[in-house]
């Protein structure tokens, strides 16, 4: 199997550090000089640099920087998933929007009561991280039950599952420490719900793209170590004909 881009790139970048002559606690340059130096995305540095922090070769500090923690070498070490946290985002981006598209022609009464329930255990539980987390889930994959279709919420269940248990998933959050962005996803999951109590398949596509869309950002934008203000979407907004709209 082809090596994960990523990791690719974490290895490069453990090379350039070898080659250095940095020490222990001396600032590395920033994701952007290493996207630039390698022609590559700042998500795929962002990536590669967590890859380095669970292996305790860096320490990330939002605001900050990242710094050299141990002594290095040049040989690449495998001990992290084989899936990044924003590549895993992707993934779920591309088949939950189309999950909600199929929920929406498919949904029962039952359904969208149980859908309802689980928005307002959402915004009752949303200052306790785990609860609302719990509830986060539940709405993803009650919109997977909702298709009928048993095969599509296996994949949603194995998607969240890998997400849940993604060492580099819970390494970028340890990071996170302001959880107001709860809100901005409570009032996402609430516009992905009136599309589908409207049947509207583009509309819930649509809905949930956006949704996955600013996960994505706010997970980039909160982990960020380097460039507050750093601006535009990770990956390119789509089309109306990438979206399925007439």
């Amino acid at each position: 199997m082809a090596e994960r881009l990523y990791r690719d790139i974490g290895n490069k970048i453990r090379r350039e550090l070898a080659k250095s002559s940095l020490a222990i606690g001396d600032k590395l340059p920033t994701e952007r000089e290493y996207a630039e130096l390698f022609g590559v995305s700042r998500t795929l540095v962002r990536e590669a640099f967590i890859m380095l922090e669970i292996e305790e070769l860096i320490e990330v500090r939002k605001g900050s920087g990242s710094y050299l923690r141990n002594n290095l070498t040049s040989e690449p070490v495998n001990r992290v998933s084989d899936v990044g946290p924003f590549e895993l985002l992707q993934a779920r981006q591309v088949l939950e929007s189309a999950i909600a598209a199929q929920a929406a022609l498919t949904i029962t009464k039952t359904d969208i009561k149980e859908l309802l329930e689980t928005l307002e255990l959402e915004g009752a539980e949303i200052d306790s991280a785990e609860k609302a987390n719990a509830a986060d889930r539940n709405f993803h994959l009650l919109i997977a039950r909702s298709t009928q279709n048993a095969l599509l919420l296996d994949t949603a269940t194995r998607l969240w599952d890998m997400r849940d248990g993604n060492p580099m998933w819970q390494q970028l959050h340890s990071r996170i420490k302001d959880s107001s962005y709860h809100g901005q996803w409570l009032e996402d999951h609430r516009q992905v719900m009136v599309q589908l109590k409207k049947r509207n398949a583009n509309g819930a596509r649509d809905a949930m793209w956006q949704h996955l869309e600013n996960v994505k950002q706010t997970l980039f934008d909160l982990s960020d170590t380097e460039d507050p203000d750093f601006d535009g979407y990770i990956f390119a907004q789509p089309t109306n004909q990438q979206l399925g709209s007439p």
